[in-house]
């Protein structure tokens, strides 16, 4: 055999070979999916800086707000209604109108003798104090003119501006808690027969207290031609049987003296120990007090 033959067979290419040739050019590999260029810092606030500048161009200029002027949401919020916070949702939902008007605008200001109407009831833009005195003697509630006695807005002068008068009556003789405010939804719910908060007083009486009037009074009874509900009475204990405790809803001082009257007991001293939950704790006689927000949403739900 032909040497140079044989040479050429053993070292040619093989036709139906798989091996792929490596002299032939390999196809480009395809590029990674890049992210988003980051911004440098500087680059972005400067971007963010513009585009604030177009935005205020675009906006219409703020008008000023007067002296006697106030946020919507803040006259709803000192009306008593509700937090600012609500009452933005009360205005995006169109239930305010202002003279008439409905007004969904965020930041819309009224002045204080625009009639702003709230979900069909008028608002007073005055806000609402709650103060808790405890009275000492000498101080009533009349307001009769060439009065002997002194009056008990003497005792919570100075602590608001607003137009505040107290819950219910009280004479010269009574002590203890009195509740003042210039909500008037508030002083018609607690001066109404059907209301139900309680209140606690301490009686001193100028004799003992028989049991069994004392059980009569349990029981409950009849002045003029109103019935009376009792919740509690009993006798104060380590105090003397002329010492009695009394619990009612009535926060009219005079029925707790007609009570003992109409068992022919001369009434000496009333004090008012607990009103509607609230106590005279740490206000000693002649204080006063604001009320917490939390006394306050308990008031409401009574």
């Amino acid at each position: 055999m032909n040497n140079k033959e044989g040479n050429n067979k053993r070292g040619g290419s093989r036709p139906n070979s798989s091996r792929s040739n490596s002299s032939k050019p390999k196809p480009p590999m395809a590029k990674r999916a890049q992210g988003p260029k980051k911004v440098k810092p500087a680059v972005k606030a400067a971007e963010e800086e513009k585009a604030e500048k177009i935005k205020k161009q675009n906006q219409a200029p703020k008008r000023q707000k007067a002296a006697d002027e106030i946020r919507l949401n803040k006259y709803i919020s000192n009306s008593g209604v509700c937090s600012r916070r609500d009452a933005d949702i009360y205005i995006q939902s169109g239930n305010v109108k202002v003279n008439g008007v409905p007004v969904t605008e965020m930041g819309y200001l009224v002045k204080l003798n625009d009639v702003v109407n709230f979900d069909g009831v008028t608002l007073t833009p005055e806000k609402k104090e709650y103060i808790l005195l405890n009275k000492p003697k000498n101080f009533t509630t009349a307001l009769d003119e060439g009065q002997e006695y002194r009056n008990v807005l003497e005792l919570v002068r100075g602590s608001t501006t607003a137009k505040i008068a107290p819950i219910g009556r009280m004479d010269k003789n009574t002590t203890g808690l009195l509740l003042f405010t210039n909500d008037t939804d508030m002083i018609r719910k607690f001066t109404l027969p059907s209301q139900k908060s309680s209140k606690i007083y301490q009686i001193s009486l100028d004799k003992n207290l028989k049991y069994e009037d004392l059980e009569k009074i349990s029981k409950g009874l009849v002045l003029d031609g109103h019935r009376v509900f009792v919740e509690e009475v009993s006798y104060i204990d380590n105090e003397p049987k002329s010492e009695i405790g009394l619990k009612l809803r009535s926060s009219n001082v005079k029925v707790v003296r007609a009570i003992f009257e109409n068992f022919d007991y001369d009434v000496l001293r009333i004090d008012r120990v607990s009103f509607a939950g609230l106590t005279k704790k740490n206000l000693p006689r002649g204080n006063w007090r604001f009320l917490t927000e939390q006394e306050i949403i308990n008031l409401k739900n009574v």
